[in-house]
């Protein structure tokens, strides 16, 4: 059926709170009628999380207020233009903010048909949570998205499906690693031991990884990427990943239909769940102090990415024993030191929630080092590169999810 934009209408009020799924399954069939009722409701007030790419349809600016706890990628121009306020939370926190000051009345969201109800689709990251604080569904059936979820269908008497669609999630944008990467991964893969338990970022470092691996790993991480179904063909995935987004395209949505690989934040984001066995956690920085303190938020110019799922996995690795929280950025970015005296913005994951850092030139093993030690080890690994001045500044892709 098209959008049934009565259907959608009834469930807005006046000074209603809106959570819009995220990923990159978000329901953007919806965006224009959302954005026809801010116009025409007063006070409707936004919540977003993580945005891949940018959504021409959704009119932020017709909002009353707009905030994300995800601010990088899609999300930028409008942090930027000052359309949305960026809120510094760790994903793994979310939960609280919306059971709080975040609560939203409804949730916009792709759900997929299964035999024996719905269920979300290419992703399920915080929405569960959205619903257990109180929230109604509008529901975007989509026709062409994975049925991939574990755990209980949606209740259905919250659910209210407003519009169908037959177009499939969006597909991951194609990063292809640098020279530098590839070297970088190449010091950084000899850190992983058969069967460990692995969690990677987004992009060409986390696909770079999987690529590289000559070992069997199981996947335990906020995104599946494409690489996985590598990995699987290789016969070096261990069991069934563990995640709450799909970041990838056609094949890897094709590979995980039937297979219950997607998890709630409560579970994929849980500390104790996480720190319970050796987990490996690689991920990577905008800028790395020379205290090993990490900055994935962005820059002096500019709020580049947020704090997502960094800490979350970097403090879990950290505190397991066996494992390893390491942080993997290579020594220069767009001519300019990624190591640098003072963080341009503030610390997102503490210099005690890092074990190694590894660059392309070499690896830090920062476990067992005082301040002056762990200095030392940094500006090593930095090699010809050394220190960023304070002044300087620069961009990158970041954060964890």
């Amino acid at each position: 059926m098209p959008t049934d934009t009565a259907a959608l209408a009834s469930l807005i009020r006046s000074d209603t709170t809106i959570a819009i799924g995220d990923g990159f399954g978000a329901p953007r069939g919806l965006s224009r009628q959302l954005t026809a009722a801010a116009e025409n409701i007063a006070g409707l007030r936004l919540v977003l999380g993580w945005v891949p790419i940018a959504d021409p349809d959704l009119d932020l600016t017709a909002f009353a207020d707009v905030r994300t706890f995800m601010p990088g990628w899609g999300l930028r121009p409008a942090v930027a233009q000052g359309h949305i306020r960026f809120l510094p939370v760790r994903l793994g926190a979310t939960t609280k903010l919306l059971h709080g000051p975040l609560r939203p009345d409804l949730l916009v969201a792709t759900v997929v048909r299964t035999p024996d109800g719905y269920q979300f689709a290419n992703e399920i990251s915080w929405q569960h949570a959205a619903i257990d604080a109180g929230a109604r569904v509008a529901a975007l059936l989509s026709r062409a998205a994975p049925v991939c979820a574990a755990g209980p269908v949606l209740p259905p008497e919250r659910v209210t499906v407003v519009g169908e669609t037959d177009q499939a999630p969006l597909d991951m944008p194609d990063d292809p690693p640098t020279p530098e990467l590839e070297r970088l991964v190449g010091n950084l893969v000899r850190l992983v031991p058969g069967g460990a338990r692995l969690q990677i970022g987004p992009g060409a470092l986390g696909a770079t990884v999987l690529r590289k691996l000559e070992v069997p790993v199981r996947i335990d991480s906020g995104l599946l990427p494409d690489s996985v179904v590598d990995l699987a063909e290789r016969n070096l995935l261990i069991g069934t990943p563990v995640a709450t987004y799909l970041a990838g395209g056609p094949r890897l949505r094709e590979w995980v239909s039937g297979r219950k690989v997607l998890h709630p934040i409560e579970f994929t984001h849980d500390p104790g769940r996480l720190s319970a066995s050796p987990l490996f956690a690689v991920n990577t920085a905008v800028e790395v102090d020379t205290d090993g303190q990490i900055n994935v938020e962005g820059t002096e110019r500019a709020v580049v990415g947020g704090i997502g799922g960094h800490h979350d996995y970097a403090a879990a690795a950290a505190r397991s024993v066996g494992g390893l929280s390491i942080i993997a950025v290579t020594t220069t970015h767009r001519g300019r030191s990624t190591l640098v005296e003072r963080l341009s913005r503030p610390v997102s994951t503490p210099s005690h929630d890092v074990d190694i850092v590894v660059t392309e030139h070499g690896i830090a093993d920062l476990r067992g080092l005082d301040r002056p030690e762990r200095t030392e080890a940094l500006r090593a690994a930095w090699g010809p590169a050394g220190v960023r001045e304070p002044d300087d500044s620069s961009e990158t892709d970041s954060g964890t999810t």
